[in-house]
């Protein structure tokens, strides 16, 4: 049976990853790769992580990005970038190339696009040409940078984004004048400070004249001052730039982004503060979760190579024996363990990169949803609401005929509905809502864990600071990224919102069905146990919202997080694994048409088939786990609880085969061929 040749390359990825047509979105891979795998791994192999301090050789970095075209990447082309259109997948592939290395090379390329984040998503168009053209890079000038001040030295390092110490009060505001604010700002953590021009900074009100929170541009060069503060004593993420900064500043009202208007008398920001954080959060979480996934399958390559090295230069071997050739790839549990820190990166890729093209459909679909919106007469956050709101049945048939086989569609229908941005963007925002969170919980949870297992295959070796793929390094700072814009539990928080809406329930009943008719037809790739698993989870969802518990209360609430955040660990494997089954059926059937990959699919395939089913037996076992202790440990005397058992036997009977599956993905790592070294310096 053919097996595992070499590992997968970019032809394969392209296919799995759905950028084999973007030219543009492979050259960004490409710069991104030079410039990860040479001068950001020369700086960590020379030790440049030791310093908390922003040094000459980590500013190097910055032109680095600039030349490579890193730093234009979440431009416009009439802004100094070069890719046309939605960036939401282009910055998670530059994200995850640099990571492969280095996740401080990564922040620090991002930290600019965050700061210009809130810019992008709800300022003015002055302000978003404005400001996004300074930050391009110039033959004539250097580019603008930024950083986005929002957390606060506030008990505990301001984990609640939605309390403020600083504060903006009115300063002047002469008749006929523009008003001229003073802005009180202390942050904690604030990525990009060494460097910064500008900072777009959360602050509060501090004025009866200025009605609401808001998110205001602030400069080097405003009168006041602009004090980059003290490095933060981070023990993570060396390579990026991080202080607590002190800012008090006089600067014009102009400065608040997306504009303010004046009613009897005040000032009234077109947006507050937590506004804008929620349009920023909403996608930029997506790079971040990647960045935890791009090491482990950093992981694969230094982890094989050090199995099949590790008995050699001794008397304990010759050369040409089984322990010379294989060392510990003699034994399955070395080969088996490493088998599933592959398919936990597969799926984590499989799900953040699905969802960064996700939002490349919704950033188009919101804007033409608000100038029809704005047609109709709908306006402020409360009129989409309730305009959304009345949309909510025409989604759910949107979505019901949008995983409709295309032979028993409704073609014409179906036509219509899509037509429409307002129930489409409903549609794709519901699972928006969801993947979002999902990934950013999922992704860097989740991997952090399994970070720590390639780790240790790597033995001893493994917590050295000269192990081979920085692998130490690389654990350490998934450490932070479980945190960064917001820790698990803010995910799972919002998951406890989003994935109870009717419309995203209707995704699930589609999922299920999608994955067991993909079980009916590759049974291999244990789509079975994913659609089980769904089931399973869709019972349980089921029984929460109808129950309540011997005291009469709802066991499904959004504060009840003993129920909602378990019940949303259970929902984010099975999404992943989903997503990872799609990307192996993607590949074999666009794999054909690719010469170079043709040549060695049915290897390719033989292996992402078997992983993925190892992937989707642990995302279905866990759910079991997981919602079995929610019905049976809520359940009351007289709790009808038919239905559950039976889905939990099926989950259970959509293992079979799982256990050959293991062992064949095992033995394939004891042939795939790998390099003689590896391709950036230890």
């Amino acid at each position: 049976m053919e097996t595992l040749r070499t590992l997968p390359g970019d032809d394969v990825r392209q296919i799995m990853w759905r950028y084999a047509d973007r030219f543009d979105l492979q050259m960004a891979v490409q710069s991104a790769r030079s410039v990860a795998r040479g001068v950001v791994a020369r700086m960590v192999a020379d030790g440049v992580r030791h310093s908390h301090e922003w040094t000459e050789q980590k500013d190097s970095l910055l032109k680095a990005f600039d030349e490579a075209g890193i730093t234009a990447v979440f431009l416009d082309p009439h802004q100094g970038g070069f890719i046309e259109g939605p960036k939401n997948m282009a910055l998670s592939l530059v994200a995850f190339e640099l990571s492969w290395v280095d996740a401080g090379a990564a922040t620090c390329s991002l930290a600019n696009n965050l700061a210009l984040s809130p810019i992008h998503e709800r300022g003015t168009t002055e302000q978003r040409d404005h400001y996004m053209t300074l930050c391009a890079p110039s033959p004539d000038r250097a580019p603008w940078r930024g950083a986005f001040a929002l957390t606060e030295p506030i008990p505990y390092v301001g984990v609640d984004t939605g309390v403020l110490t600083g504060k903006v009060r009115v300063d002047s505001w002469e008749d006929g004048q523009e008003p001229i604010l003073h802005v009180e700002k202390r942050g904690r953590f604030i990525t990009g400070m060494d460097f910064a021009n500008y900072a777009t900074a959360a602050v509060d009100t501090a004025d009866p004249r200025i009605k609401s929170s808001c998110i205001i541009i602030l400069e080097e060069t405003d009168p006041g001052l602009f004090d980059r503060g003290a490095p933060t004593l981070k023990m993570v993420h060396q390579l990026s730039s991080t202080r607590d900064p002190v800012f008090n500043l006089k600067v014009p009202a102009s400065r608040i982004i997306g504009g303010y208007t004046v009613k009897d008398g005040s000032i009234v920001p077109n947006y507050s503060h937590s506004e804008v954080i929620a349009a920023v959060f909403h996608r930029t979480r997506v790079p971040v979760a990647l960045m935890t996934t791009a090491k482990l399958l950093s992981a694969i390559e230094p982890v094989i190579r050090y199995q099949r090295t590790r008995f050699r230069g001794g008397d304990a071997c010759g050369e040409g024996s089984p322990k010379f050739d294989l060392g510990l790839q003699q034994k399955q549990d070395a080969v088996i363990r490493l088998a599933d820190v592959w398919a936990a990166g597969e799926a984590g890729a499989s799900l953040g990169f699905a969802t960064a093209r996700l939002f490349d459909h919704l950033d188009p679909t919101e804007k033409a949803k608000d100038a029809a919106m704005a047609a109709n007469g709908v306006v402020g956050v409360r009129g989409q609401m309730m305009a959304l709101k009345k949309v909510q049945p025409q989604a759910i048939e949107y979505v019901n005929l949008l995983f409709t086989p295309e032979a028993d569609r409704d073609t014409a229908r179906f036509a219509a509905l899509d037509a429409d941005p307002v129930v489409r963007f409903q549609a794709l925002e519901a699972e928006a809502g969801v993947l979002c969170p999902a990934c950013k919980l999922w992704n860097t949870g989740h991997g952090a864990t399994v970070m720590r297992e390639a780790v240790a295959l790597m033995g001893g070796y493994g917590i050295t600071e000269d192990c081979p793929g920085f692998l130490f390094h690389k654990w350490n700072d998934t450490q932070l990224e479980a945190t960064y814009e917001g820790p698990e539990c803010v995910q799972r928080r919002q998951l406890g919102i989003t994935m109870a809406s009717e419309i995203f329930q209707a995704y699930v009943d589609n999922y299920i069905a999608e994955m067991d008719r993909v079980a009916g037809t590759h049974p291999e790739t244990g789509a079975a146990s994913v659609a089980a698993g769904l089931r399973l989870w869709k019972q349980t969802f089921d029984f929460l919202c109808a129950n309540k518990d011997a005291d009469g209360k709802k066991l499904y609430h959004s504060n009840r997080q003993a129920v909602t955040f378990p019940l949303a660990d259970a929902l984010c494997p099975l999404i992943a694994s989903r997503l990872f089954i799609l990307d192996v059926l993607e590949l074999a059937a666009k794999g054909p048409e690719n010469p170079m990959v043709a040549e060695g699919l049915e290897g390719y395939m033989a292996f992402f088939n078997d992983i993925a089913r190892m992937q989707a037996a642990r995302a279905a076992g866990e759910a079991a786990r997981l919602c079995s202790g929610l019905v049976h440990g809520y359940a009351t005397p007289d709790a009808d609880l038919a239905a559950f058992g039976p889905l939990r036997q099926e989950l259970d009977k959509s293992l079979a085969g799982l256990g050959l599956a293991r062992e064949r993905a095992g033995a394939a790592l004891t042939q795939v061929m790998i390099p003689e070294a590896l391709d950036y310096p230890m």
